[in-house]
């Protein structure tokens, strides 16, 4: 099979495309791939990294108001639309998939123009607006989180997870936390707001440390690299010291064998976080991001809450004492803990990669007819 792989802007449109061409190759091991992605987004450092071959076009977002950058982002995705047609025609694919970003609009409108088999892949619970934009023209779709069927032609769409929860799910993991100075036989707490870090929850986390310093559980701390000194500044102004059951660390660079050893975690809400932490069965804290498009963070995180698969604390909700009361319920009272694992473990898909083939196979198959 040769495919053409498109998504940027975010490791959440990323990620997921990875995760598919890993699924397909175990699927059909002669398979080629070529990942299309701008120039400006992460991608262009993620993908070549993996030595898969890459492609860069020149695209940009609409402003939500009127503004003279919105007629350079027409005219931006024209041409990028001609790149496609002739990067696509080069390339001959059986598919082009796209899982979201302004590029993969780009991308798979001109496989549409082009009469090629496409899929368009909705990681979160609201649609975003380059796969509302291509769904009509869409050969398939799939989607991540059952609500988000509703927004898309229904003889298109099909349920198949997130590709990175089959991706994560397969990891045996052989990681300990005595590598950190830590006990493997406590629970562990882990808090996280991203690669980057986030500033809310990392002062909520500043505001708990005396009382996680005083908790039987073990609690890790990762303040994302650029936000790691301004944190251990802030709980030296505080004269707070973390006890011999807390690290805090700038970042963890192997996150999914982390996971599978972490009883409980606190995290932002987006699309590879809710993948990883649904399909490896982890209670969850949930903080949504309130600066994502369509707020779909708090969608995606209420999907979890409705089924008791996860608590949410709303960000103008969060404080030192509101994340240690969260976190107390699930690392203190056993029937909680087990009880959401149970949830989660139902909403975690850890064949999502092989729904998404499936449905990619179903694309082509039709085509051929």
């Amino acid at each position: 099979m040769r495919v053409i792989l498109s998504g940027g802007g975010t490791g959440g449109h990323i990620y997921p495309a990875l995760a598919l061409a890993e699924v397909i190759k175990q699927h059909e091991p002669d398979s080629e791939f070529l990942y299309v992605g701008s120039e400006r987004g992460v991608e262009s450092s993620i993908v070549p990294a993996t030595g898969m071959a890459f492609e860069q076009l020149s695209v940009q977002g609409f402003k939500r108001s009127l503004s003279v950058d919105n007629v350079k982002t027409v005219s931006l995705f024209l041409k990028a639309v001609k790149q496609s047609k002739k990067i696509i025609k080069d390339f001959k694919p059986d598919v082009v998939v796209g899982t979201g970003g302004y590029v993969a609009g780009a991308v798979v409108y001109a496989a549409q123009r082009l009469h090629i088999p496409n899929v368009i892949h909705e990681q979160n619970s609201v649609a975003g607006v380059t796969n509302k934009f291509l769904a009509r023209g869409a050969s398939r779709i799939g989607v991540a989180f059952d609500v988000a069927k509703q927004q898309f032609p229904s003889e298109k769409v099909t349920l198949v997870g997130n590709p990175r929860a089959q991706q994560v799910a397969n990891i045996v993991s052989t990681f300990s936390w005595q590598t950190l100075g830590l006990r493997d036989d406590k629970q562990t707490l882990l808090i996280f707001g991203g690669s980057q870090g986030a500033p809310a929850i990392n002062l909520a986390a500043i505001e708990a440390m005396d009382a996680f310093n005083a908790r039987s559980y073990q609690v890790v701390v990762v303040t994302g690299p650029k936000r790691y000194d301004a944190v251990l500044a802030q709980l030296a102004q505080r004269g707070i010291l973390a006890a011999d059951n807390v690290r805090i660390l700038p970042y963890i660079d192997n996150m999914p064998e982390v996971l599978a050893k972490t009883s409980a975690i606190v995290s932002r809400a987006g699309a590879t976080s809710i993948a990883e932490i649904t399909v490896l069965g982890i209670p969850s804290i949930l903080i949504p991001s309130l600066h994502v498009t369509g707020n779909h963070q708090t969608k995606n995180a209420q999907n979890l809450a409705d089924d008791g698969a996860a608590l949410i604390i709303p960000e103008p909700d969060l404080s030192g004492e509101s994340l240690v009361e969260a976190a107390d319920t699930l690392l203190l009272d056993e029937t909680i803990s087990e009880n959401m694992a149970a949830q989660v473990a139902k909403v975690g898909m850890p064949d999502a990669g092989d729904r998404l083939y499936k449905l990619i196979q179903d694309a082509i198959l039709e085509k051929k007819d």
